[in-house]
């Protein structure tokens, strides 16, 4: 079967039932038949340049992803309106099992160069409140830090923020005390494609 076609989507799919569905049919067939069981749900960002499933080599089945613009996780607010966020990590955490959840972010974040300087007026409908969220905390960061790292440092700090929010979640935060959920926060580097994640340090550390 030729790969090309002037769709990347199509020609992608191509190389997929060519070369990679040959070797995966019965791994596909044993997910369809038992169900999922992810070890690990990940709070991504949406850009297209940091993708969760490649950066940690997954088979299909291993992570339950959750992405959004700038990896944000709004706090606890069971009030029954529409909650994308919330619902996914509520099944998640309560439904799969999950043992960890991981806050990805990642470098020349746009949604956060939007808390810094202010969403386009194109997107003000959805984007410039879903970022709100966010836009006091990289502020203060942006006071605090030197110029050259505001970029990196307010990333970091979006990510802290969605794991404190994640903490206000009862049954996220009865189960990270009990010991059967842990969260950790993650910083990814497109240019030189490494992980540094969150530690007690000030800043995030290498993964080594």
């Amino acid at each position: 079967m030729s790969h090309d076609s002037p769709d990347p989507l199509i020609a992608g799919y191509r190389r997929f039932r060519a070369d990679h569905w040959p070797a995966a049919k019965a791994e596909y067939e044993a997910l369809a038949a038992d169900g999922q069981t992810p070890h690990t749900l990940i709070v991504a960002c949406s850009d297209s340049r940091a993708d969760p499933a490649l950066i940690f080599d997954a088979a299909p089945g291993q992570l339950f992803v959750v992405r959004n613009v700038a990896n944000l996780v709004p706090p606890y607010e069971p009030d029954g309106q529409l909650h994308g966020v919330s619902a996914a990590l509520e099944f998640g955490v309560k439904v799969l099992n999950v043992s960890r959840i991981v806050v990805m972010g990642h470098a020349h974040c746009g949604g956060i160069q939007a808390m810094r300087d202010g969403a386009p007026e194109t997107v003000q409908d959805f984007v410039a409140p879903w970022i709100a969220q966010g836009t006091p905390v990289v502020r203060r960061i942006a006071e605090t830090v030197d110029p050259a790292e505001v970029e990196q440092a307010s990333e970091e700090a979006v990510v802290r923020l969605s794991l404190d929010n994640l903490r206000t979640f009862p049954w996220i935060a009865e189960r990270e005390v009990t010991g059967t959920l842990a969260l950790t926060g993650l910083h990814f580097g497109i240019a030189e494609g490494m992980l540094r994640v969150l530690t007690r340090a000030p800043r995030f550390e290498p993964l080594s």
